[in-house]
């Protein structure tokens, strides 16, 4: 399956990025984007989106990473911090506001 990228044309350091992620980062990423369309479109969506089956396959994923995975990452997966999650594996995790957790 041929994965999306969803950077700026040209930004190299989010292509060499992409190209260094493992498979399940790269699927867990892209569902990430998917369940975000979806809860973008549910204001317009008639009949609105089942967005569990995004839910379950993210948790999925996330068993699937290694036990050494990094541990902010498997911090905002278990805690279903999605952006967090997204933004860490778009390599913006410097953009995440702390929570309550420090995470």
């Amino acid at each position: 399956m041929r994965q999306a990228f969803h950077g700026k044309l040209g930004d190299r350091a989010q292509v060499e990025y992409w190209s260094s992620m493992t498979s399940i980062e790269q699927t867990i990423l892209q569902t990430l984007l998917e369940l975000e369309a979806g809860v973008r479109s549910m204001p317009q969506a008639k009949p609105k989106p089942d967005l569990r089956p995004f839910f379950a396959r993210i948790d999925a994923l996330a068993r699937q990473l290694p036990k050494d995975a990094d541990a902010s990452l498997l911090h905002y997966l278990h805690h279903r911090s999605y952006e967090k999650a997204r933004l860490w594996l778009q390599g913006h995790d410097a953009e995440n506001q702390a929570g309550s957790c420090r995470h």
